[in-house]
């Protein structure tokens, strides 16, 4: 997510990649391709910037974003999803976001689908022009509830709670360098590095230093009680957004479905770009433009600026914008460098 224009914090030499940068970056690059946008709480919104700035139906088409690849690996191979369950989970919040996972290749799906927001990911390419992989699975998964390493961690203690779940006495993750997402999932009660403040989640791969492999993984914490306002947004909205109504969220668990978008941002980042080498935008490594940045805070049609789009409601107001297997979900939108603009399923003019 991005920073506040002016206000970005100087980044500490910890190799960690930070998602959702693409609006900071493209203040520096050139003409920004979409006004990405979270109410982070160190913006002091301008009431008529939030009223008009997202009033363009443009879902971020530009011509100055300057999507490359860089010739490294994305995940050709079926992918599989191994979700870390640190802290304390309850069964009903794990089901939605296991379902979540698993409706990326249910493809009988009712429209519109989280396996149709999928196949804008898939048309990304190797450098012998194999797509990203269509089957996506949810593999084994680990608890970590007596919180191993804390309820603080940093952003290489995240690497050292997935080498516990890979290295564990009883039943361990297999290791699966080349196709393999291992997601780190923090519950309500767990602070990350830069948590609120700056991100919402983050990916990178692990350091075999630390962990012995190379592993492509992503962090995203539940918001809930830390900052549901910002990283739960729009299920909660921050006290200092007057005027701004919070929408009802899909599933009943206001934590939960926020992070869900986030979750998406992240295997969608990690699969066109898992060793940050392959598809980003920038000419900085260090702080790629990745393909869920540059939708940042979009969901339908018309989303731009503060406003998120033409969104839905089922029969009993929750909003949403695609099906899964089960249930409904809200998932922002990613970049698709065909067309060279945001695109979803639940598009209007679909």
């Amino acid at each position: 997510m991005p920073h506040h224009y002016f206000h970005r914090r100087p980044v500490t030499p910890v190799p960690a990649i930070f998602c959702f940068l693409g609006v900071f970056l493209f203040f520096f690059l050139g003409p920004l391709p979409v006004n990405g946008w979270r109410p982070w709480p160190n913006q002091k919104p301008n009431a008529t910037e939030l009223i008009y700035g997202g009033s363009k139906k443009y879902e971020g088409s530009s011509e100055f974003v300057h999507l490359k690849y860089h010739m490294g690996p994305v995940l050709t191979a079926n992918i599989t999803v191994y979700p870390i369950w640190y802290g304390r989970w309850g069964k009903s919040q794990k089901r939605i976001i296991r379902d979540f996972i698993s409706s990326f290749s249910a493809y009988d799906s009712k429209p519109p689908s989280v396996a149709g927001w999928w196949k804008t990911v898939q048309l990304y390419t190797d450098q012998t022009g194999a797509n990203i992989s269509r089957n996506v699975h949810l593999g084994d998964e680990k608890n970590d509830r007596f919180y191993s390493h804390g309820k603080s961690l940093t952003r290489l203690t995240v690497q050292s709670v997935i080498k516990s779940a890979v290295t564990a006495r009883t039943r361990p993750l297999p290791l699966n360098p080349k196709s393999g997402v291992y997601l780190l999932l923090t519950s309500d009660d767990v602070y990350v590095q830069d948590f609120c403040q700056n991100v919402c989640g983050f990916h990178y791969f692990t350091f075999p230093s630390i962990v012995g492999y190379t592993l492509p993984y992503a962090w995203v914490g539940n918001s809930a009680k830390l900052c549901p306002g910002t990283c739960a947004y729009p299920f909660s909205v921050p006290n200092y957004m007057p005027g701004f109504k919070a929408v009802k969220s899909p599933n009943n668990d206001v934590g939960v479905d926020g992070m869900i978008s986030v979750i998406a941002h992240e295997i969608a980042e990690l699969s066109t770009n898992p060793l940050v080498n392959a598809w980003y935008a920038g000419q900085d490594p260090t702080f790629p433009v990745e393909i869920a940045d540059l939708c940042e805070g979009i969901y339908g049609t018309g989303g731009g600026g503060s406003y998120t789009g033409q969104m839905m409601n089922d029969k009993e107001g929750a909003t949403y914008n695609m099906n899964g297997l089960r249930r409904r979900f809200l998932v922002q939108w990613v970049w698709n460098h065909i067309l060279n603009y945001c695109t979803g399923p639940n598009a209007l003019d679909q």
